[in-house]
C-alpha cells in the first residue's frame, strides 16, 4: 500500500518514506534534449510502470522507480539517459558501464541514446533490480 507525501504529492511506498521533498515535473528534465532521447524514456517507462507496485517519483536531477525500495533511476543527461539498477552479483560486461558493490549488492550503470539501444537484455536486468 502506497502513501502520498501531501507536500509534495509524490507516491511513495510507505509514509515517512526519505526522499527528495519538492514538486518537480517531468517535462523540466526533458528540455533541451533530443526528441529521440524521450523517445526511448518513454519506452523504458511503458515496460517498467506495468510492473506490479511500481511507484514514478521525479527530482531535480532523476526519475525514481520504487517498489518496496529504489530498483531504477533514471538521469537525463545532454546527450544519453543514465540508467542506475541493482543486483545481487556484479556485471562487468557490457552494456553495463560500472559495475560496484553498495551494501550487499551492486550499483550498475547504463547509458542509452537511441531506440537501438534498448534491446530485451535490458529489461532482464532492470527486472532483475526490481525482484531483489
Amino acid at each position: 500500500m502506497s502513501w502520498t507525501c501531501p507536500k509534495c504529492d509524490r507516491e511513495l511506498p510507505w509514509e515517512d518514506y526519505r526522499h527528495y521533498c519538492a514538486r518537480v515535473s517531468l517535462d523540466s528534465l526533458f528540455e533541451g534534449r533530443s526528441a529521440e532521447l524521450v523517445l526511448v524514456f518513454d519506452k523504458i517507462i511503458a515496460e517498467v510502470a506495468d510492473w506490479p507496485n511500481v511507484l514514478i517519483g521525479v527530482t531535480p536531477n532523476c526519475i525514481v522507480f520504487t517498489r518496496r525500495v529504489g530498483f531504477l533511476i533514471i538521469r537525463p543527461m545532454k546527450k544519453e539517459l543514465d540508467l542506475k539498477f541493482y543486483s545481487k552479483v556484479p556485471h562487468p560486461e557490457k552494456p553495463v558501464i560500472k559495475s560496484m558493490a553498495s551494501g550487499k549488492k551492486f550499483e550498475n550503470h547504463i547509458r542509452v541514446s537511441k531506440l537501438d539501444d534498448i534491446r530485451p537484455g535490458l529489461f532482464v536486468y532492470l527486472r532483475e533490480s526490481y525482484e531483489l
